[in-house]
């Protein structure tokens, strides 16, 4: 009983954590590898990018098709950008700037975030111009009738009214007017963060009334490389309506092409990375559609969407219509105080926290407090660890007197295995009136493995996800514990010159880990079954392996798990008095086997 319990527990984890490595998140560093590759194949193509009519729109009479008159040619990012007219944007977290052209946000960089750990490096490019191949804009304007004349739509060129820079102190106001009297006036305001609010006043000069509809869009050309990513959502996604949270990945987009929820009068909607995203948000409470689309005219792109039920501005009157457009990096914070302070619904759910949320989302909570108090992620992560014990602490003291219990009585049960050899049925049910009579439970060792895999699960989720692990550094050599341990076994942790193939990448902490995982399993007497005590055996060799592509701080955190359980296994095996099988099980590796005919 003892042994098969043993056995299923083994198969149980080696499934575990084979389903981790090859469903949920396969190799992080293929991921990094992709990221890099990314990067260097769009600056690549913006040098060679050429003229290209970025197709626009959804249904005809609705939300207009964007022109063909972007500037492009062999121009890269920057000099096409210094090719248009445009007001620039210089806040605390973001620098860029607003196409006049359509009114357009289509150059923001994010001056707090680097492509790399090296703060010298590039900063994140979020939004970039049509004409390029990884083009990324966030658009507001206006449908119009026959009554109207001509409205605010990609095409427009606006004019600036004062001030032409754009920060949190200094709004900046855009004006148009078109030939039937209407003038519209765009007042553009933004935050310390990366919330924009545009503010349209429509003035009808004219002798009749109007009516007019309010369309904002977010737009894409290219896709992350980490879009297909199980554990994470990546693409279209909003709240609106009653449908609630939409969410709708590249990949399934480009097949259904479109999805047409209910109409909405509040919510949000837009495009959202890994821990960037870009989202709509209209405010005026008047009734609008939202939209989800793929579309494969012209250039292929996708694109959130809303268009407004139509609003009537009286002659002589004018009207007010404001919509928010977040552009920027998903922090916890932020994102929360955004959906209490604007009054936004779930706009938490812009992070993915999954299906287990009211698991990952104190578990972020009790990371970020203690990173608050301890400077060092790292250093939460493994105060988390001892939290989390001393939780469980009676359960799994339970489990391991339990499991003393069992080894003490384990002469009992050799003795019963060989008297009832011959009888399966009589041997089980001596078995469990031993059990009975020692009151013992013999799966009681279970549970500290089931409590570890809820907790596995949420800080996997937490460091996988959350921007505030990106780049957070520990000690030594590592400086992100969002991505693996950068040093490897087999060049000898770079002493040597060459690089090493991705399935021999096994860092020190991979190798810490596996080193305390033996331990702990050799604190207990070996299987006498040769079979289990191979798995027993070669166990933390596999997991080392599958472990050196988790994220660095997640196989911290398991080491230092492991080490936690050895102290606390060895100090209720000593008050149950139960000897200590850990060092007669490392010299018996070493000792001489006696062949079979000793």
């Amino acid at each position: 009983m003892e042994n098969n319990r043993n056995f299923f527990i083994t198969i149980a984890l080696s499934v575990l954590i084979l389903t981790l490595w090859q469903v949920f998140y396969m190799n992080p560093r293929i991921e990094a590898q992709r990221e890099t590759a990314k990067v260097e194949a769009s600056r690549a193509e913006s040098e060679a990018a050429k003229t290209t009519t970025p197709a626009g729109t959804a249904t005809p009479g609705a939300i207009p098709s964007t022109s063909g008159n972007e500037a492009g040619g062999i121009l890269g990012r920057e000099e096409l950008i210094a090719s248009t007219q445009r007001v620039k944007i210089d806040t605390p977290r973001l620098q860029g700037s607003i196409n006049l052209t359509g009114a357009r946000l289509d150059d923001l960089k994010l001056k707090q975030y680097h492509e790399t750990v090296d703060n010298s490096s590039p900063e994140i490019e979020l939004l970039n111009p049509a004409a390029l191949p990884n083009g990324y804009y966030a658009e507001i304007g206006f449908v119009g009738s026959d009554t109207t004349g001509t409205v605010p739509g990609p095409e427009t060129v606006w004019a600036v009214d004062g001030n032409a820079t754009l920060t949190p102190a200094t709004p900046v106001t855009l004006t148009f007017t078109n030939d039937k009297g209407l003038t519209f006036k765009r007042t553009y305001s933004v935050d310390a963060n990366y919330m924009f609010t545009v503010s349209d006043t429509v003035q009808n000069t004219g002798a009749a009334d109007i009516t007019l509809s309010n369309y904002g869009r977010v737009t894409r050309f290219d896709k992350p490389t980490t879009a297909s990513i199980y554990v994470l959502h990546e693409g279209l996604i909003g709240v609106t309506g009653e449908e609630g949270l939409q969410e709708h990945k590249y990949s399934a987009m480009e097949d259904d092409k479109q999805f047409t929820p209910g109409k909405s009068t509040d919510g949000w909607l837009g495009i959202t990375d890994k821990y960037w995203a870009v989202t709509l948000v209209p405010t005026a409470k008047q009734p609008f559609q939202p939209r989800f689309a793929y579309f494969e005219d012209g250039r292929p792109r996708y694109q959130s969407d809303f268009l407004s039920d139509p609003i009537t501005v009286a002659a002589g009157e004018s009207t007010t219509v404001e919509s928010l457009v977040f552009a920027g990096a998903k922090e916890v914070g932020t994102i929360n105080a955004y959906e209490q302070e604007r009054d936004i619904r779930r706009f938490d759910l812009l992070i993915d926290w999954g299906w287990f949320h009211f698991i990952t989302k104190p578990m972020f909570w009790l990371i970020d407090t203690l990173y608050k108090l301890l400077g060092n992620f790292g250093l939460a992560i493994l105060a988390t660890t001892v939290i989390v014990k001393a939780v469980f602490f009676p359960l799994a003291n339970k489990s391991y007197a339990s499991m003393a219990n069992m080894k003490k009585v384990q002469p009992k049960m050799v003795e019963i295995r060989e008297k009832y050899a011959d009888d399966k049925m009589k041997q089980q049910q001596a078995m469990m009136e031993l059990y009975k009579t020692e009151k013992i439970n013999p799966i009681a060792g279970c549970w500290p493995v089931v409590i570890q895999i809820p907790v596995f699960f949420a800080l996997y989720k937490v460091l996988y996800i959350t921007i505030e692990m990106r780049h957070a550094p520990f000690f030594g050599w590592i400086q992100d514990l969002a991505a693996p341990d950068p040093t490897s076994l087999f060049n000898l942790f770079g002493l040597l010159p060459f690089a090493v193939p991705t399935l021999l990448h096994i860092g020190v902490w991979p190798l810490i880990m596996g080193v305390t995982m033996f331990l702990q399993m050799r604190m207990n007497p070996t299987p006498p079954d040769p079979t289990q005590a191979m798995i027993f055996t070669w166990m933390p060799v596999i997991f080392t392996f599958m472990m050196a592509g988790f994220p660095a701080g997640l196989v911290i955190y398991w080491a230092w798990n492991n080490l936690l359980s050895i102290i606390q296994q060895g100090v209720i095996m000593k008050r149950q008095g139960v000897k200590i099988e850990l060092w007669d099980n490392l010299i018996g590796m070493f000792r001489k086997k006696e062949s079979p005919a000793k």
